[in-house]
Parts: structure tokens; sequence; C-alpha cells
């Protein structure tokens, strides 16, 4: 199976169908994908969110708000963004008929009308509903916005008529969400290293000389890349994010030089290896075993270089290696960059400037240049930085497709 670590968003309507979606859920999480399910109103006559939250081992969300009372609200755009596949079974006429026309009046419209993922409709409704005129033009309107019909099945319906309108069994939506990932895989079977996060360089044993790197930006491409079929291997400095799911393995470090060696070690078995850790360029040259007691009006430090990872995986690549290094600068930024991109020996670096707000450290955003070999540049605008991995990842796929 090609679902082990997709996020699945499970949208279920109101109709009699419902009752096989607690099926598709358990096939959904045995084939190794995370599972969000939204409800409409009244897909909860059908069956109940308690089943299907046991079943998805995650809540149901249904509503805006989390609490009246406290005017905590749902992210409907967190659950767009959070999918790799939004699957829409059972979709009745009447949710059909409001995906087309862009009715929004319940939870379930609000993350899908906020999706940037793959929409899979699976439409239950009795046979003549089925093809009705209106309903074969909403669902040649909705093909025609880039969403995936799997087709009803023909048999007894539950007004006791016989033909077309059967939900399609669960077993068949998830061969066609495996049949889609796979042809979307474009880095199946390659092995891919990314770093990520900052390095801390011990002063005394509480104290570090470090930089302001969340992690996110390469959290996000380490999903970005095993999204794309890669086995990625993470290797994180001091980050508060939780692991990624879906990675072949995960190793945390603390300095420069244990980062370098996890690096080492596994740069020789891998096809795609992505630098985007925030390197400290210096270390204290001593390292004081206590804490180092205030004495003085000043406190003078040697400081030493540390070691550079990733012009130390340059020099040592393969030819039909993929190396991709981060360029953050506040001034002369695309000449620092490409110096950066020819003195490392990379195929692509990733410019952002600590001058565009929304950019840099910590935020959820990030605006970026790529610089390829032989002087192409493309630049992005602001977006979130799950946009950008995903862009990082699709030029890296071109690099290895060239």
């Amino acid at each position: 199976m090609h679902l082990k670590g997709k996020h699945i968003v499970v949208a279920i309507t109101g109709s009699i169908a419902a009752y096989k979606s607690a099926l598709l859920v358990r096939l959904l999480k045995k084939a190794g994908a995370e599972v969000q399910v939204i409800m409409t109103p009244s897909s909860q006559d059908f069956i109940t969110p308690l089943t299907l939250a046991t079943l998805s081992e995650n809540p149901v969300k249904s509503d805006f708000t989390q609490s009246k009372e406290a005017g905590t609200w749902t992210n409907h755009v967190e659950v767009g963004l959070w999918g790799d596949a939004m699957v829409v079974a059972p979709c009745s006429a009447n949710t059909l008929g409001k995906m087309v026309n862009g009715v929004c009046d319940n939870f379930l419209m609000a993350c899908y009308l906020s999706a940037k993922c793959p929409v899979f409709v699976a439409p239950a409704m009795d046979r003549d509903m089925f093809l009705h005129g209106s309903t074969t033009e909403n669902l040649e309107k909705l093909t025609g916005f880039g969403n995936h019909i799997i087709e009803p099945g023909t048999g007894e319906l539950a007004s006791g008529l016989h033909g077309k309108g059967r939900m399609a069994e669960p077993e068949e939506i998830l061969d066609a969400l495996d049949v889609f990932f796979a042809g979307h895989q474009p880095l199946l079977g390659k092995q891919a290293l990314v770093s990520a996060g900052p390095t801390y360089e011990r002063l005394d044993p509480v104290r570090f000389i470090g930089n302001f790197s969340s992690g996110k930006m390469g959290y996000a491409v380490a999903t970005a890349l095993a999204a794309l079929g890669a086995e990625v291997h993470l290797v994180s400095g001091p980050s508060s994010l939780p692991q990624p799911e879906g990675l072949a393995s995960f190793t945390r470090i603390e300095s420069a030089q244990e980062l370098l060696e996890a690096c080492t070690a596994r740069f020789s078995k891998v096809d795609i290896a992505v630098m985007a850790a925030a390197v400290a360029d210096y270390r204290p040259a001593h390292r004081a075993d206590q804490k180092i007691k205030k004495a003085g009006e000043a406190l003078e430090v040697r400081l030493e270089k540390t070691a550079d990872v990733l012009a130390t995986l340059g020099s040592t690549r393969r030819d039909n290696q993929v190396l991709v290094g981060f360029a953050l600068e506040t001034q002369n930024e695309l000449e620092h960059a490409r110096g950066k991109l020819e003195g490392k020996n990379l195929d692509l670096i990733v410019l952002n400037s600590l001058n565009d707000p929304g950019a840099g450290f910590a935020t959820d955003t990030n605006k970026v240049t790529l610089l390829f070999k032989g002087n192409k540049l493309r630049s992005f605008e602001l977006k979130s930085k799950a946009d950008v991995a995903r862009d990082i990842a699709a030029a890296i796929t071109e690099i290895i497709s060239a």
C-alpha cells in the first residue's frame, strides 16, 4: 500500500451509506494512514461520532466552535491543509450541489473549500436521484474542478429499487486512493536525508551558542519528500516540534559535530540530501565542566569554527546524488547564495532573507528563491512553510527527472 503516513480526511454526509464509512476509516488506519473524520450535522443521524472517533483515534470535527462559552473555534483551514487527500464518502446529492456551487453552510463545506489536497467524491443516492440531469451536470462540474469521482455501484438500494447509486465499497475507495498515490509518488524508492533545526554549542552545562531556528522548514521538507514516496531520514537539532509521521528514521543531535557525524554516516546511502539545519558557525574553544560563575564586568570567550557540514557532503557526493542547501541572508542575498551554490558543489540552494516580512526563523511562513545550477532561479511569493516544502520537493523531482 502507498497510504502509509498519509493524512486522509474522511468527510461524511447525510446518507444511509454512512455506515460504510466506519469500515473505510478502519481500512485506512490498517493501511498506515492518519485519519481525521469530519461530519455534517445530518450524517450524525446515521452513525455516531463516537464510533468514528474510536476507529480513527482522533476526535471527530463537525462544528465551527469547540466551546461557545469559551469562544474557541475549530480551524477549518488547518484541516484543509493537514490532508494529503480528502474523501467525501458518502456524498449525498445535497452536498454534491453545495460543492459545485460553493455553498458554505457547515464545517465540512468550509474544509472542502479550503482544501489544497486532492478531493475524492463517492456519491451515494437513490437510482433516480443519481440519474437526474442535475446530478449528472454536477458530477461533470466537480470533475472540471479537478475532483476525482469514485463511481457508485449498481445493486439494491435503500428504497428497494435496483440500479446505480450505491456508494462504492470501502475496499474500492481504498484501492482508488492507493492507485492515486502510487502514481503521484515520483520519489518512490529514493532515499532522502534531511537535516533540520538549530545546533547548540555548549559553553558550560547550562549555556550555549545557538540560533532561533525552530526546525519548521526542515520538518516540512521531510514531510513533503515522504509524501512523494521517498524513504526519509531526518536528523534534527533541538526542537519542540513533534516527530513527523512516515519517516524511515529520526535522529536527534545537539552540536554541529554530532550533525556532521550523523549526516556523513548516512550520506553515501541516499539519493537526496536536503540540509535545512541552521548550523552554528562557531563554538566555544573550551567548554567548562561546571557552570561559569559571574565574576568581573566582562567575560571573554574564544570561539573556533565548527565543521562545515554542507561543504563536507558536497566534497564527497556522487554524480547521481542531489544535494540541496539553504541560505538565510540579510544583505547581498543573491550574491552570497550563488557563492554557496558553487563553492559547496550543490544542485540547488534555497534562499530566503530576514529582510522579507514573514520569512525566517520560527514563523509558519517563508518567502524563498530557488537557485539552480546554470544560474537559473525561481522566486515565489510568501507561502506557508508546508507549501514552500512542496515547491522544494517538486524542484528536487525536476532535477532527478532531467
